[in-house]
């Protein structure tokens, strides 16, 4: 079984991989970590009255109970520190305590995420197909929310190319895939890729979560394409991960408002209408 001490501390709101390596160094251990009462818990940096009183009232029963269900549904629990674990994720400073991984290991160090709005212009939906395939057929891992729109699109793209790889980065939990009409689209992600996530497996989404899950988007990448979103779409929030994890970030030069300020700052511009689109 996985690690138990570590999983349940990973779970609990707010509580990140700074904070819980903080605590090791305190207290030594992730089970020692469990161990400590209230008062030695607040002389941690970062640990606050709510924080300490959560990790005071872990129900270990509970969380083996849980993680037992899981894994029998084939969710993989992956702790920071396992071998596992992306290394380029690791390296953040907001890197996920545990991942929540159903599908292939390990997952692909090679990677470029594809995202926009879940409204797309028939075009934008053409230049996220076509550029899920063209990439995947280079050897690119396709990485994307799974959202309707363009996440869609840039999954499907990938997978009308054998053997290619695709990475669903969800603001749920692994089993609870949402929305609710990607069921077959994340079965067939199963087959070729995997499905991912920082929640407890049996999580829904909201809105916080599916900010969240976006520097996870960015994070697994070198490369982020935005192809079509507002100023105010959910798609600048990878753009803005992205920019600063030091991933390199792309715009397809379409009229709307967000890609056109991504263009007119950082982003560098992709010409969809090339033969075969390359990235460096």
């Amino acid at each position: 079984m996985a690690d138990v001490d570590w999983i349940a501390l990973s779970l609990l709101r707010n509580v990140g991989t700074k904070t819980i390596s903080a605590l090791i160094e305190e207290f030594g251990s992730a089970k020692a970590i469990l161990q400590a009462d209230t008062e030695d818990l607040l002389q941690v940096r970062g640990v606050g009255q709510k924080t300490a009183a959560a990790i005071v009232d872990i129900d270990l029963a509970h969380i083996i109970q849980q993680i037992r269900k899981w894994e029998a549904n084939g969710v993989i629990i992956c702790p920071a520190y396992a071998e596992n674990y992306p290394t380029a994720l690791r390296n953040l400073d907001d890197a996920p305590p545990t991942l929540f991984i159903r599908g292939r290991l390990p997952l692909p160090t090679k990677a470029v995420a594809i995202v926009g709005t879940r409204q797309p212009s028939e075009k934008a939906r053409e230049i996220a197909l076509k550029l899920g395939k063209c990439l995947a057929e280079q050897g690119w891992a396709i990485v994307s929310g799974l959202a309707h729109g363009i996440d869609t699109a840039a999954h499907e793209g990938a997978l009308r190319v054998p053997d290619s790889r695709t990475i669903a980065v969800l603001g749920s939990g692994v089993l609870n895939i949402y929305p609710e009409k990607n069921i077959a689209l994340a079965q067939h992600i199963l087959q070729q890729g995997a499905i991912v996530g920082e929640n407890h497996p049996d999580a829904i989404p909201n809105a916080p979560r599916l900010v969240s899950r976006n520097r996870i988007i960015s994070g697994l990448c070198q490369h982020v394409i935005v192809v079509e979103t507002s100023i105010n779409g959910g798609a600048m929030y990878a753009a803005r991960a992205a920019t600063a994890q030091g991933r390199t970030l792309h715009a397809v030069r379409l009229a709307e408002s967000g890609n056109r300020e991504l263009l007119k700052n950082q982003a560098k511009y992709i010409n969809p209408d090339l033969a075969n689109v390359t990235l460096d």
